[in-house]
């Protein structure tokens, strides 16, 4: 399963403009990518409602990951491995709008 650590750098967090960067990013990579901070389970990073949700503060660490059954065709592992890795430099630069 391709995941990435990052650290949430926007002074807000995953809130308004940020999350709204970030779900977008996400969307366009076409994956099924989760978002989680502490162990809990991951929530659909597709979704603003949910990443709004999940308080991902700024400074905290959080997973991306993408379940290999769940990698769409034509994709290939190391792909989504690419795309995740751009997930996490968004994150770790993102500043608020």
């Amino acid at each position: 399963m391709p995941v990435r650590k990052a650290i949430v750098h926007a002074t807000v967090g995953l809130h308004a403009r940020p999350a709204a960067a970030f779900v977008r990013a996400v969307t366009e990579t076409g994956l099924p990518v989760t978002i989680s901070k502490d162990g809990k389970p991951g929530v659909d990073a597709r979704s603003l409602l949910e990443v709004m949700t999940e308080d991902f503060a700024c400074g905290c660490e959080v997973e991306l990951a993408v379940a290999a059954d769940a990698i769409p065709a034509p994709y290939s592992v190391l792909e989504a491995e690419g795309a995740l890795e751009n997930l996490r430099l968004l994150l770790e630069t993102a500043q608020p709008g």
